[in-house]
């Protein structure tokens, strides 16, 4: 199985509108907190992403990968591959982003580094889920 047929396959996709759902509830709540409520950078990120893990776990559970049984090693590789994707994609972001947006406003460089951590996450947390948590024998 080549890279391409990895990310641009049906399975993906299917990951990807899950994660529509998902990304719309992280969003509100990330830049609610961070633009309105005045939470921290790793405050707000954070809440999101808890908040959305429960949402996320079910519907990559069983729409997505099509698993039907109930196993508490699946939870807990969900939870440890979502606690890596989040903390290696906004610990990348935030640098990155506010060494390349270091004359503009911390507002603003906070607001792109959340954005970039989402794009980021996503990423990250496909590869974990599709060959960790939900591996497949026909994979």
């Amino acid at each position: 199985m080549n890279v391409i047929n990895v990310f641009f396959s049906r399975v993906f996709l299917k990951f990807l509108a899950a994660g529509l759902c998902n990304t719309a509830l992280s969003a509100a709540i990330i830049f609610a907190l961070y633009n309105i409520a005045g939470c921290g950078y790793w405050l707000s990120s954070a809440a999101a992403y808890i908040a959305g893990a429960a949402l996320n776990f079910f519907l990559n559970k069983r729409f997505t990968f099509k698993v039907k049984e109930w196993r508490l090693r699946t939870a807990l590789y969900f939870a440890l591959t979502v606690v890596i994707s989040y903390l290696a994609a906004y610990g990348i972001a935030k640098p990155a982003v506010s060494w390349l947006l270091r004359d503009s406003t911390s507002k603003l460089s906070g607001n792109i580094s959340l954005f970039t951590g989402m794009c980021l996450y996503t990423v990250i947390n496909y590869i974990g889920q599709r060959f960790m948590v939900f591996r497949r024998n026909d994979d």
